[in-house]
């Protein structure tokens, strides 16, 4: 699933609901536009809180997939997050 150098990693594993939202969140938003992040998590949650979280920051989900017991997404920061 990672084929960009220059993705940035966040790995929440071991954290439960509502923190990887949060720290998804504020990763994103600290991103530039077109910049990706790859996180990983293993709150079963996440497979449904972060693809809104993306939809809802205007960035976008390039992949979401199980590994096991973890959760990994590819998400592309978007130029001007809604919240602005």
């Amino acid at each position: 699933m990672r084929d960009d150098p220059d993705c940035i990693d966040l790995d929440l594993s071991g954290l439960k609901c509502p923190l990887p939202v949060l720290r998804t969140r504020k990763a994103l938003r600290g991103l530039p536009a077109g910049q990706t992040l790859m996180v990983t998590c293993t709150d079963p949650l996440a497979m449904i809180d972060i693809p809104n979280l993306v939809r809802e920051e205007g960035a976008r989900l390039e992949a979401a997939e199980r590994r096991g017991d973890r959760l990994c997404f590819r998400i592309t920061a978007s130029a001007k997050p809604p919240h602005s």
